[in-house]
């Protein structure tokens, strides 16, 4: 049965709000499962299962799925669906308003909030960077991460110097970023208006700063990258409230040419910043 069909017989339809677009092709929902290398003692967090397409086959190959649905409507119906499939338990919920782990750990196995696991996801497009963010900067962070998102998108995440943005610092300062492969708009119901991409994350552990040190560090990339156009002289300068020739020297220290703009950094040339700045601070 096609997706529409599907939708029509339960009375459902795509919800804008939620950015819903359908995905059903086998081998490309075989694919992501891949790109998450899905084995059979994993624990996954699946992030939007729709229809549950997708959670199928994960629930194949991996020991335990939660899925996490924010319409009610869905959730009541993968609820149905998979009643009779143990290892699989879907939770009718948003992933921003509670740490990940408490998803795992809520209900028949509070084992599973102590466990490692695997995020699995289709992102809507509008809030992709809000669900990254909660997911990468949790006290209990996945180990690896495989998302599905809009291939623009990907393509800033993964973004090397000159092209870097704060989504491409903000999420290659917790993890190893691939684009596994790109996914046509004609495969979703409905059809989106760009194409997506199958992207793998695969965190680090730990992250490179302290957890008390990131404020500050994610601070100066926010100024650097507050005025794009300006140098980084001045774009710290001004973000930072600091003196330009203070701004000035702490760049020349961490040999980075005041005259050059924050696309250009590099990620260990944004900890090197942060580490003249913060010795800068306390002198």
């Amino acid at each position: 049965m096609s997706v529409k069909a599907t939708l029509e017989a339960h009375g459902l339809r795509p919800r804008k709000k939620w950015g819903q677009n359908f995905l059903t092709d086998a081998r490309i929902l075989e694919s992501i499962a891949d790109a998450a290398a899905v084995e059979r003692g994993d624990v996954i967090l699946e992030i939007g299962p729709g229809l549950g397409h997708l959670t199928r086959v994960l629930a194949r190959r991996a020991g335990r799925v939660v899925a996490v649905e924010v319409d009610r409507e869905l959730a009541a119906k993968l609820s149905v669906d998979f009643a009779d499939t143990p290892d699989v338990r879907i939770l009718c919920g948003d992933i921003l308003e509670s740490e990940p782990i408490e998803f795992l750990g809520a209900g028949r196995d509070p084992a599973l909030a102590t466990s490692p696991f695997k995020v699995v996801a289709n992102l809507p497009y509008y809030i992709t960077s809000a669900i990254l963010r909660h997911l990468l900067e949790a006290a209990h962070k996945p180990h690896l991460v495989v998302i599905l998102v809009q291939r623009e998108v990907a393509q800033r995440m993964a973004a090397q110097p000159p092209e870097m943005s704060l989504l491409a610092v903000s999420v290659q300062f917790f993890a190893r970023v691939r684009i596994v492969r790109t996914i046509a708009a004609g495969a979703f119901y409905p059809r989106p208006k760009v194409d997506s991409a199958v992207v793998r994350l695969d965190v680090f552990d730990p992250p490179p700063l302290a957890a008390q040190d990131r404020a500050r560090f994610f601070e100066i990339v926010r100024a650097g990258f507050g005025e794009r156009r300006k140098q980084l002289r001045n774009s710290l300068a001004r973000g930072l409230a600091l003196d330009p020739d203070a701004a000035a020297h702490a760049l020349a220290r961490a040999q980075i040419d005041p005259a050059r703009r924050a696309e250009t950094l590099t990620l260990d040339e944004w900890r090197e910043l942060h580490r003249q700045l913060t010795i800068g601070a306390k002198a």
